[in-house]
């Protein structure tokens, strides 16, 4: 297949719209371009609101990661205030997102990920028939177990935030639940049932055992749970050097707590972790179907592109930090935390690596959940009362479970007069920037295999599940 140009897409088990031009040569991707095909404005729908409606309409951009929607606005508008939240406030907001986050993963490796590996074209696999049984669409064993226990772990959305998605709970000044001692301990019941998920078919093992592994050496070896299977099959085909990133990665730091996030924030370039510079971020929109100058988001503006002019082939804005791009998400989370089994899985940064990291955020942020929850004290104020100002300006920078989410607001006479927003799917999905710089996803199809009559080759599935993308994020 030389010198070929194929489309991909729509991609199914996807969140939202995703189709990727791809050029072949000799049976591998060369180039590769990503288009976010779906515009939807949100950014636009929230100018001149009340700065409180950000609350409610930022939420409902995604029906998926909701709660980190609602963390990042929240956030934004208690910046602006001036006024942290609530410690035990905070400690909920901390706990509900976590619990939305873990489940993300879960969702994602067991219904998103995993079912690629039933394909037909797997078939002379040993492993085949066993990944057809447990993670078969709709039908598979490992599946089922899963959407049970996720299911479960939701309860802790209904007890703390009323419902999910699009709950009100998560305010500038705390949380609009105070549990009580009865909720604080069917919580805890909600977690142990969890771990016992977790330890009976995700790792097959405790929880600690998985957080603790120390190198991919020790990871390689572990032979039980869906996380042994994984392995079984990555070491098969090659997928720790399928994908590979731009080696860049970065976080906001996920879970602020009193003592500082439990996941650091910060950047890591070339083997070694820096500081993260939040002024050096900026939006090229060189590519995109929008109008107006690279700018941070603080002096940033969303205008679509009505003309669609020829240069442009997505919707989605193109963040860099430092005119660089950057890799986020759990793998990232991860590696700027300096966890020394993620420092060691960065070295490849492939498919493996970000299926891996995501699995061990899993059991780390299981530990910390039910560290939280014990710490959950009903007697003490849940919530402080929050002015918002006539003006002022404020950031709210978050995890999401695809990583980092950035809102930025500015409120004059006493209305929304901008509002911008960077999700994680921005950052990996974006297209070229002014210097011609691709994407991170853009960076890792290249090289990856198109066997003779593919048209929607499964190293570029792979690829790109990876990186787990919610697509209505990407635009808002």
């Amino acid at each position: 297949m030389n010198g070929t140009r194929l489309l991909v897409g729509p991609f199914n088990r996807v969140e939202g719209d995703l189709e990727i031009r791809l050029d072949v040569e000799d049976g591998q991707v060369s180039a590769a371009y990503v288009n976010s095909p779906l515009y939807r404005g949100f950014e636009r729908m929230l100018l001149d609101k009340d700065p409180r409606d950000a609350l409610t309409l930022t939420p409902r951009i995604c029906g998926i990661c909701s709660i980190s929607q609602s963390v990042a606005a929240a956030a934004a508008l208690g910046d602006a205030a001036g006024l942290p939240a609530a410690p035990q406030g905070a400690l909920v907001t901390q706990l509900l997102h976590a619990v939305e986050n873990v489940s993300d993963h879960i969702t994602h490796f067991n219904l998103f990920f995993m079912p690629d590996f039933t394909r037909p074209v797997y078939a002379p696999h040993a492993w085949r028939d066993e990944a057809v049984e447990r993670f078969a669409a709709l039908k598979g064993s490992a599946q089922h177990a899963a959407i049970d226990a996720r299911a479960k772990l939701m309860h802790i959305t209904g007890l703390l935030a009323g419902k999910w998605p699009h709950t009100l709970a998560i305010q500038p000044g705390g949380a609009t639940k105070a549990p009580t001692q009865r909720d604080r301990t069917r919580i805890l019941l909600s977690l142990r049932a969890f771990r016992k998920y977790l330890e009976t078919h995700l790792f097959g093992a405790p929880v600690e055992s998985v957080a603790d592994l120390g190198n991919a050496d020790a990871l390689m070896a572990w032979e039980r749970g869906d996380l042994g299977f994984f392995l079984r099959i990555a070491t098969d085909l090659g997928l720790d050097g399928l994908g590979r990133g731009c080696g860049r990665y970065l976080s906001f730091g996920a879970y602020p707590g009193a003592d500082g996030p439990l996941f650091a924030r910060g950047v890591w370039v070339d083997g070694a972790a820096e500081p993260l510079d939040t002024s050096a971020i900026a939006e090229d929109l060189s590519h995109a179907w929008m109008l107006g100058p690279t700018a941070h988001p603080t002096a940033g503006e969303t205008l679509p592109d009505e003309e669609m002019r020829e240069s442009a082939y997505s919707w989605c804005k193109a963040p860099r930090l430092g005119g660089e791009i950057a890799e986020t998400g759990a793998l990232a989370r991860q590696v700027v935390d300096g966890h020394p089994l993620a420092l060691e899985l960065a070295q490849s940064g492939g498919v493996l690596a970000r299926v891996a990291g995501r699995l061990l955020e899993v059991a780390r942020t299981q530990i910390a959940m039910e560290r939280w929850a014990s710490a959950l004290r009903p007697e003490e104020p849940f919530m402080h009362h929050v002015d918002l100002p006539k003006s002022a300006s404020g950031a709210g920078l978050v995890e999401a479970a695809r990583g980092a989410l950035g809102h930025w607001l500015r409120i004059e006479d006493g209305r929304i007069g901008a509002y911008q927003i960077i999700a994680p799917t921005t950052w990996n999905f974006s297209p070229r920037d002014a210097s011609d710089q691709a994407g991170p996803v853009e960076q890792a199809l290249v090289g990856a295999e198109v066997r003779p009559g593919e048209d929607s080759p499964v190293a570029v599935q792979h690829i790109v599940r990876s990186f787990d993308p919610c697509m209505v994020c990407t635009v808002h």
